[in-house]
Parts: structure tokens; C-alpha cells; sequence
């Protein structure tokens, strides 16, 4: 599913607050201790993401963020079950066309992806 900037910015700041500083992630609850194992994207948003990107195979590419959920973004995108999105860790895709260092950030994100936990199927 397509990601807003804003939303995108809001679990960077979070994860970059809480667990990439060596603390745990936090929810309602308190410490969030039952991370993601996995996170599973299919073909089509893979290729999707892909084909936004310049089509030279030296240029283009997906950029992987690692972001935590707000309690905000995990209503926004999981409605059915917040609570089990909020405070775990995602991974968020951006077309590239030209990697950089800039932190200019294009703001077509993608967060798709399928996690265990909670969901752990396939």
C-alpha cells in the first residue's frame, strides 16, 4: 500500500528515537519484546516500486527504510488490529532513480509488506 510522506517521516522519527539508539520499541502496553522475523513483500509491489525507478539496472533500484508504527499510522493502515502494528518494526520502499546522499526525500513509499508477527502465514 502507498505510504504518505508525513506517515513515512512519523515511523522513521520513532524508530530512530527508540530502537535504532539500542532501546526497546514502545506501544500502549509498555516495551514492545516480540519483534517482526520477517517481512514478506509480493512480486507485484516489488515490481510496482521497481518500475518507478530509472530502468537503468545501475541507477535504479528500491531504497529500504526500517521504520517503527506510531499508534497514529498503525490506525491509519491497519484499522482491523492497531494494536498489534503499533511499536513493531516495518520496512518501507522508495523507488530510486539516482542514489544519492541527500536525504531529498521523492515521497512515493510503499509499506506492503506482510509481518510476522502478527500475521504469519504463507
Amino acid at each position: 500500500m502507498k505510504i504518505d510522506k508525513n506517515d513515512f517521516i512519523q515511523m522513521q522519527d520513532k524508530y530512530k528515537k527508540e530502537v535504532k539508539k539500542g532501546k526497546p520499541a514502545k506501544n500502549k502496553k509498555g516495551d514492545v519484546t516480540n519483534q517482526t522475523d520477517w517481512i514478506f513483500f509480493d512480486r507485484e509491489t516489488l515490481e510496482r516500486v521497481l518500475s518507478k525507478a530509472d530502468s537503468d539496472p545501475k541507477k535504479g533500484g528500491i531504497k529500504f527504510y526500517i521504520g517503527e508504527y506510531t499508534e497514529e499510522v498503525a490506525k491509519k493502515y491497519h484499522p482491523q488490529d492497531p494494536e498489534a502494528y503499533e511499536g513493531t518494526l516495518t520496512i518501507i520502499m522508495e523507488p530510486i532513480s539516482t542514489l544519492s546522499s541527500s536525504e531529498d526525500l521523492g515521497g512515493d513509499f510503499e509499506n506492503a509488506g506482510q509481518q510476522c508477527p502478527p500475521k504469519c502465514i504463507l
